[in-house]
């Protein structure tokens, strides 16, 4: 598993430094091109998810006390998680769907249709499985019921909110704006002032000498992560690419490589500046972190239900809105239900991707001649 997992990053870090140098001026468009901000706030609230919000508090212990991790402190570490290489990931699917995929149709073939829609619709109730599963860690003394109920609530919005791609990208620039509330909040409360909020970046910085460290997995759960990015970079870079707005190859690269890194690197070390000082999260806090967890979540499941119900054809104008909702709501959360009874692991999917990824390098590799005028 660790093998084929550095494998696919190295080779897809590989790959997207080629088509940087061989396609660095291309202009990409995608179908419904927005502004440079919207398409970064699409792209960051669709391929997060509540665990950006809840897990760093719970890991900067894990990585100060593992010796996996003592080439770096906590804070590199868990941005390493999170942040700069691995939207990389993103960059090479984003280009793929704005250029190649609308020469070449690949992801029409019948199989890998089948394939890539089962991926998204399995993640997407995944995603919901894995909130109704830490819930009891985000909120003290939820009882099962309130977490069927809760979950339930959020996958509906996420339906309603998937019915018109509008509703999308103000729910997307919405949490985007509320993420930067929440983070000038939490550092406000916490007290460390600019001079802490300095010294953590300054530690946060020695991601970068060590980057090379990251692009292989150097324990088990740093391993999860990958297999979780590399998991959703297909399914988020087939959604986003709609929306990219007349950027280069290269402006496209940098953007997805620095932009979301910028909230990313903010948050982390405000959160760190809890954990090293011991101080506590007030109950107000602790709410407002949990209502942004609860609107990303809503955020990835839309995007992933708008992106596989344009795959299968599956509009609100074909079947109605009634129907619609009632359908994908039924669908998603009875999966989530489902997948209680199951021991299905997100590096499984994982697999399955990578195994996509080969099949659909072989098929463009085979079919290079119609791409020679791209």
């Amino acid at each position: 598993m660790s093998y084929l997992i550095s494998s696919a990053i190295i080779g897809s870090l590989i790959l997207s430094l080629f088509i940087v140098l061989r396609w660095s001026g291309k202009i990409l468009t995608g179908d419904m091109p927005t502004g440079l901000f919207a398409f970064i706030a699409i792209l960051f609230t669709s391929g997060l998810d509540v665990g950006l919000i809840m897990f760093p508090l719970t890991e900067f212990p894990i990585y100060a006390a593992e010796a996996n991790y003592e080439f770096t402190n906590p804070l590199a570490m868990a941005f390493g998680a999170w942040g700069f290489l691995v939207w990389a990931l993103y960059f090479l699917t984003t280009f793929y769907f704005c250029v190649v995929e609308p020469k070449l149709k690949l992801f029409q073939i019948p199989a890998v249709k089948f394939v890539n829609n089962i991926v998204i619709i399995g993640t997407c109730a995944f995603t919901g499985f894995l909130f109704l599963s830490y819930l009891p860690d985000y909120i003290s003394g939820i009882t099962d019921m309130q977490r069927f109920i809760l979950v339930g609530i959020v996958v509906l919005f996420a339906v309603l909110s998937s019915t018109d791609v509008r509703y999308v990208k103000i729910l997307s620039l919405s949490s985007t704006w509320l993420f930067y509330v929440l983070i000038a909040a939490m550092w406000i409360a916490s007290g460390i002032g600019l001079s802490g909020m300095t010294s953590n970046l300054a530690l946060l910085a020695d991601y970068f000498p060590n980057i090379h460290k990251f692009a292989m997995p150097v324990s088990d759960y740093h391993q999860f992560y990958l297999f979780w990015w590399m998991a959703w970079s297909i399914m988020i870079g087939q959604f986003v690419a709609r929306f990219v707005g007349g950027l280069k190859t290269w402006q496209l690269l940098l953007a997805l490589l620095v932009l979301p890194s910028i909230p990313l690197a903010l948050w982390f070390s405000v959160l760190y500046g809890y954990y090293a000082g011991n101080i506590d999260i007030s109950p107000i806090m602790n709410i407002f972190m949990i209502v942004v967890g609860i609107v990303f979540v809503i955020n990835s499941l839309d995007s992933l239900t708008r992106l596989y119900t344009d795959n299968l054809n599956i509009s609100v104008k074909r079947f109605g809105l009634a129907k619609y909702v009632g359908l994908n709501w039924a669908a998603l959360f009875g999966l989530v239900l489902l997948y209680q009874f199951t021991p299905l692991e997100i590096e499984w999917v994982g697999l399955i991707v990578i195994g996509l990824y080969c099949v659909v390098a072989a098929l463009t590799f085979q079919n290079q001649t119609k791409l020679r005028d791209a």
